[in-house]
């Protein structure tokens, strides 16, 4: 059984995961992973989605907003042992849902060269890469995407 739990960055399953993302992120990241993690703060985001699967906690992400108008996705996280199943796509596929009904009328994220999978993904669900954004705009390593809601 699937369940799609909307939450806030307190969730401790959440924190969990993110754990987890950021010790992934630590290994891709290499020498540019301080730079990187201190925009990956998770205190008081208040929207979180966390997916479970058969009540096991296998992925996650979460918004907040940018400016007025545009939402930054963060913190996508799907556990390895859960991955290649569309559970990222369900999850970023909610968070937009979400955003829309908050009021949002744009989605901006930053991902890195090194996660190939993730710009795939971001570009099948109608992503376009744009000019990095503060505070990524000096960033070889940074990827910046866009998409209407």
């Amino acid at each position: 059984m699937v369940t799609l739990k909307r939450t806030n960055s307190d969730d401790i399953d959440f924190i969990n995961l993110v754990a987890l993302l950021d010790q992934d992120l630590a290994i891709r990241d290499g020498e540019d992973h301080a730079f990187y993690n201190q925009f990956n703060k998770t205190d008081k985001i208040k929207h979180v989605l966390v997916y479970y699967e058969n009540g096991i906690p296998v992925g996650c992400g979460a918004f907040r907003e940018k400016e007025p108008g545009t939402t930054e996705i963060k913190r996508m996280y799907v556990h390895p042992d859960y991955r290649k199943k569309g559970i990222a796509s369900k999850i970023l596929n909610e968070l937009e849902i979400w955003a829309k009904e908050v009021g949002y009328t744009y989605t901006i994220l930053e991902t890195g060269k090194n996660q190939p999978e993730a710009i795939n993904l971001y570009q099948k669900l109608n992503y376009i890469i744009i000019p990095n954004y503060p505070p990524y705009e000096k960033m070889d390593n940074s990827v910046c995407m866009k998409k209407t809601l």
